[in-house]
């Protein structure tokens, strides 16, 4: 069972099965529930002839059924595909056909929606713990199963620039690897106290998870309600390891719940996901004056985190460029390089594309090697391949690595990737758009808010447009605000004019 991603859990519950592993839906859950209830989930999946398709959906929402649902698949020999009952049904059917599980737990919560999930699907077998009459298998009866570190742990699906999301495969090599640098970096004890803000469609969550159940520690879950302004839910539970995007530390900054001494308990401060600006930076660790700022960087492709920059009051700004915070240096056995267009590394403090390989770097995308091949890049000099980011760096020596910008069409919305062209393909599957475009809206200094589109057609209102738009897409995908015109502006290549759009929003 060794350098398999739920291994560290085991441990726990084996040696410390009283410790609470897990606070979520007001209730507490010890390791020896927790890992009863993960077992029984593993030995009802050991009972189900999936063929050569180990693969579980988990569709689930911050109950106790999706964590041990994610645990329970694991030890069943699967990988997890996390399903998120707050995205469109149309979304999670489309995770759901790509990925081909055969198995699927969901809890009560999410049931009502299973009708139109499988609607046309054939061979699902559904495992619904919270239902009364459900018929499952006795905990004991579990048997572990011989697993490789190169097997699949879990496949979590992003937003594709084609329209159809991608399955990024990680292995339980890749996501140990991690876990294990940042259990030895933030030095996890079994009485640590880990917020759990991301849902399981978002990578972060396996820091959330997996990195307190290595050691025993505590993972504590707020509902839904209290996640844009989990203040209360902090000093409540007393947590010592905090980990969101910075937006939502802005959010509750607004709110004016970023104040001097807040949160005395906290002792790390994390964020990822998006840029952190230097204010925000400053404001919390004013907030957590006992607490160490850290900002980490990493695509899902490199498993959570790559990257992290310690962040120091004195010395930092200084580091700092257009009052965002550096994304740091390599995490250990993690390398980096900075490239131009044809893959040769740029000279010192020159921008270019940061690329990536190292122990974390996942094996591609699930049964596309088109896209894999475009993403996964060699190197001169360099047997490995790298994984191409997508961002523009610079470095200057021995300095941490600065985000500059994007290369393609990709943003972040609250820590989420958002492929511009996946929303235009969705405004374009809708009767009457003729033609689209989507640009990030409204722009600060630490990137995009939202996103604004523009459509051409005829006899179509934007916000029916929008209602229509909101049933295909993710909530923090769908634009803002959406325009009706006669036409799109062209630039001097025939291509639209993003900027000419931009500018029709700030007039």
């Amino acid at each position: 069972m060794r350098r398999l991603l739920h291994s560290g859990f085991l441990r726990s519950a084996e040696h410390m099965p009283e410790r609470v592993a897990l606070v979520a839906q007001g209730k507490t859950h010890t390791y020896g529930a927790l890992s009863r209830c993960a077992r029984t989930l593993a030995a009802t999946l050991q009972r189900i002839d999936v063929g050569d398709r180990r693969l579980t959906g988990v569709f689930a929402d911050r109950s106790v059924t999706a964590f041990a649902g994610i645990l329970g698949s694991l030890m069943a020999g699967h990988a997890y595909v996390p399903l998120n009952p707050n995205f469109p049904v149309a979304k999670n059917r489309q995770i759901l056909e790509r990925a081909g599980c055969r198995t699927l737990i969901v809890d009560s919560a999410s049931e009502p929606q299973l009708p139109e999930l499988l609607d046309g699907f054939a061979g699902v077998s559904v495992i619904a713990p919270e239902r009364p009459d459900a018929v499952l298998a006795s905990a004991a009866s579990w048997v572990p199963v011989e697993q490789s570190p190169d097997d699949l742990a879990y496949l979590l699906f992003t937003s594709g620039s084609t329209g159809a999301p991608k399955g990024v495969m990680v292995t339980h090599w890749n996501a140990t690897h991690f876990v294990r640098s940042a259990v030895e970096r933030y030095s996890i004890t079994a009485d640590d106290r880990l917020s759990q803000l991301f849902d399981a469609t978002f990578d972060l969550s396996v820091f959330d998870m997996f990195v307190a159940w290595q050691r025993g520690a505590m993972v504590c879950c707020p509902p839904r309600a209290a996640l844009w302004n989990p203040a209360a839910f902090v000093r409540e539970h007393q947590l010592t390891v905090w980990f969101s995007v910075p937006s939502t530390a802005m959010f509750m900054r607004r709110l004016g719940a970023v104040t001097p001494g807040a949160f005395p308990s906290l002792r790390w401060s994390l964020f990822c996901g998006e840029q952190l600006p230097v204010d925000v930076a400053t404001s919390w660790a004013a907030a957590a004056p006992e607490s160490i700022v850290e900002n980490l960087y990493g695509p899902t492709e490199l498993t959570v985190a790559c990257t992290a920059y310690r962040w120091d009051p004195t010395r930092s700004p200084a580091a700092c460029e257009a009052g965002v915070v550096p994304i740091g240096y390599p995490l250990p056995g993690m390398f980096a390089v900075v490239v131009d267009e044809d893959l040769d590394e740029v000279g010192p403090g020159e921008v270019g594309e940061l690329l990536v390989t190292g122990p974390q770097r996942t094996p591609g995308y699930w049964q596309d090697d088109c896209a894999s091949s475009r993403v996964f890049a060699r190197v001169n000099g360099w047997a490995e391949p790298f994984y191409r980011t997508g961002d523009r760096v610079c470095r200057t020596p021995g300095g941490p690595f600065r985000f500059v910008g994007r290369v393609d069409q990709q943003i972040k919305i609250r820590g989420y990737r958002v492929e511009l062209g996946e929303v235009e393909s969705r405004l374009l599957e809708i009767p009457g758009v003729q033609s689209a475009a989507a640009v990030p809206w409204p722009i600060t200094a630490f990137g995009a808010q939202g996103i604004a589109a523009f459509v051409t057609g005829q006899d179509i209102e934007a916000a029916e447009v929008r209602q229509l738009l909101s049933c295909r897409l993710q909530g923090y995908a769908v634009p803002q605000t959406i325009q009706v015109l006669p036409t799109l502006p062209l630039n001097a290549n025939g291509k639209i004019d993003r900027s000419a759009l931009t500018s029709l929003l700030d007039a």
